[in-house]
């Protein structure tokens, strides 16, 4: 890239040429990916300053991203972040990336837990205070808001944190317990969960599954979410590169038919919910039905099995007798 002017345009058009002699499966996209990341633009933007010169950082950086993509690095690792749901979470090597599916886990787990609660008669606390004010019939410090009964969630094999930092986002009633059995995994989203502004309603504990949460707590929660290694130990021979020279066996295998470490899940849960919590778990596409006979044979009612994004059979959602 040194020589004459390098234009957005330019730069654009050379990676995605480098990276599909490199085997990228698709490098249009892995081109403007990692251009607007370095950027600090969208890819919309890309097209508008086509024309618009690199500075010498800008080149430098991609230099380096390029070659890493090239030698089949994921995206996520390279630029350092993902987005997921209603929040951006910080990824790195060592930790599995968030995928579009979890996001759907996410959505099944939230409808589990009652509703986070509204104000009297469907006005705001600002709009009481107001009438308030504004009548003299009652002082704006004795409006009567109603408190939401605090939530109590365990989000088990958390990684990056991205299920219980985006339950404690978008549900202001809830407090989350986060396990991991990676050091690595739990760093990350301790760091995730500072950076969101949630480290009051979410801790993260290294250690395997349940073991590590306050028994105080057992038989009181209102939801258990995971997801959890659920890969069949034979299916991983077929993922792809990317995935298989990068990201952590040990958040991948499920064992032989992708369910042992469900089993666990299911056990525990079964002590640790109240009567009527949930559980939500995201599994591979070839385990549900039979996960789903786990959980009735475990004592669980109301089983259903979601399908994600693409029409998979995805996410186990149950409730405790």
């Amino acid at each position: 890239m040194e020589g004459d002017i390098w234009t957005v345009k330019r730069v654009l058009a050379w990676i995605e040429g480098y990276l599909a002699q490199h085997g990228d499966e698709n490098p249009r996209v892995s081109a403007q990916w990692l251009v607007s990341e370095a950027l600090g633009v969208s890819r919309m933007q890309l097209f508008l300053d086509a024309e618009r010169p690199l500075t010498a950082d800008e080149r430098g950086i991609l230099r380096d991203w390029t070659r890493r993509r090239g030698q089949g690095e994921p995206l996520q690792y390279i630029t350092g972040e993902v987005a997921f749901r209603h929040i951006t979470l910080k990824v790195r090597s060592g930790v599995l990336i968030p995928r579009p599916e979890t996001e759907v886990l996410v959505s099944e787990a939230l409808a589990l837990l009652p509703a986070a609660p509204k104000p009297q008669d469907g006005f705001d606390a600002e709009m009481l205070r107001q009438y308030a004010e504004l009548t003299g019939e009652e002082s704006p410090d004795n409006i009567d808001v109603p408190d939401a009964a605090p939530l109590l969630i365990a989000d088990l094999c958390t990684g990056t944190g991205c299920i219980a930092c985006s339950i404690a986002f978008e549900h202001p009633s809830t407090t989350v317990v986060a396990t991991d059995i990676s050091k690595e995994a739990v760093g990350l989203a301790c760091e995730n969960t500072a950076a969101l502004g949630l480290d009051d309603r979410v801790t993260v504990v290294e250690c395997d599954l349940g073991e590590g949460i306050d028994e105080g707590l057992i038989g009181s929660l209102d939801l258990v979410v995971s997801n959890p290694p659920y890969v069949p130990t034979a299916v991983l021979a077929d993922i792809p590169d990317e995935v298989a020279f990068h990201e952590p066996s040990l958040a991948l295998d499920g064992g032989a038919d992708g369910l042992d470490v469900f089993r666990r899940i299911v056990a525990w849960s079964r002590s640790a919910l109240k009567p009527g919590g949930g559980l939500a778990v995201e599994l591979h596409e070839t385990c549900l039905d039979a996960a789903a006979d786990i959980a009735r044979e475990s004592g669980f009612v109301d089983v259903a099995i979601v399908e994600d994004l693409a029409g998979r059979p995805r996410v186990l959602v149950a409730r405790a007798r």
